[in-house]
């Protein structure tokens, strides 16, 4: 009883009002496993609610993905477009590595630009994408955030192990050791022996809500193979586990750099495929982080919205 319950509040969180209906195209992209629904907003804006992109996002009544990104025109002369990024549960949130790979291989598939380097704005910030000849896409993602209150992370609800980790006492009792950065949204990478059996799905949601970070967290599980090898696991906010996840991968090699534990380039295994991370921040100041990796069109269609 209690699991058709729980089934039928879940269904009922998607519903959309019963009024009239409207019919939208999509895209559906994915970049190392991580799957999004790319919409596109250039020519007119659809004013998607947030059940709207909940109902996109489910795999069972609608699309299936974890974010739905949005392509909008370019608001100010230094950019090309603007693109805005919600995850499954309907939020919007400030960055999505794998989605911007994505990003740029929709816009030039779809005719939008000739380019094959494009300026972006996101939320969190500007970001240049890059189209390589041989189909894989590199993005500059920016310098990493060290500055907790930018990052941001309440450094009174964690203890402090040294300069670059923070242990984190969990709800369930659990005391975990992270590295705090943002690579334009939050990261918490600890170092686990092997991702296969670390307790990815217990713990994931404990740090992704824990109190040391006001805006929720992404939780990153990383397993170090080699000096320039790791593999990775992560639960996203607002999505929980994802096959991909660009920014936790930057994040997680940034981390691992800091501690001294990791030599750029990293190769980063992940269950969706692999990344290529690069950052020379420990000899250059304020070095952006560079990710390569694949984005690939896997269809396209149409689906009804009720309004």
């Amino acid at each position: 009883m209690a699991v058709a319950q729980a089934f039928m509040e879940n269904l009922q969180t998607l519903r959309l009002p019963d009024n009239q209906a409207m019919r939208i195209r999509f895209t559906k992209m994915q970049g190392a496993g991580n799957d999004f629904v790319v919409l596109d907003e250039t020519t007119q804006r659809l004013n998607l609610t947030p059940a709207h992109y909940r109902f996109l996002a489910d795999r069972h009544f609608g699309v299936g993905a974890d974010q739905i990104l949005t392509v909008r025109p370019a608001p100010q002369p230094d950019v090309d477009f603007e693109y805005v990024i919600h995850n499954a549960d309907g939020g919007e949130v400030e960055q999505c590595g794998n989605g911007s790979r994505c990003f740029v291989r929709f816009v030039r598939e779809q005719g939008l630009t000739d380019k094959t380097t494009v300026r972006v704005k996101v939320h969190g910030g500007v970001i240049t994408l890059q189209e390589m000849p041989d189909g894989q896409v590199t993005v500059d993602m920016g310098a990493p955030v060290f500055d907790l209150p930018q990052v941001p992370f309440a450094a009174a609800h964690a203890t402090a192990v040294n300069d670059t980790t923070w242990q984190l006492v969990l709800s369930n009792g659990d005391a975990v050791k992270v590295g705090v950065v943002s690579m334009g949204n939050p990261h918490a990478v600890q170092v686990v022996a092997d991702v296969d059996t670390a307790p990815v799905l217990a713990q994931g949601p404990l740090i992704e809500n824990h109190a040391a970070f006001p805006k929720r967290v992404n939780a990153g599980f990383m397993q170090v193979l080699s000096r320039n090898a790791v593999r990775l696991r992560v639960f996203e906010r607002g999505a929980g586990e994802t096959l991909a996840c660009g920014t936790g991968a930057c994040a997680a090699v940034v981390a691992g750099i800091r501690r001294g534990l990791l030599s750029s380039p990293v190769l980063v295994h992940t269950r969706g495929g692999d990344l290529s991370i690069d950052w020379q921040g420990q000899s250059q100041k304020e070095s952006p982080v560079m990710m390569t990796g694949p984005a690939q069109t896997v269809f396209e269609g149409e689906v009804t919205l009720d309004v």
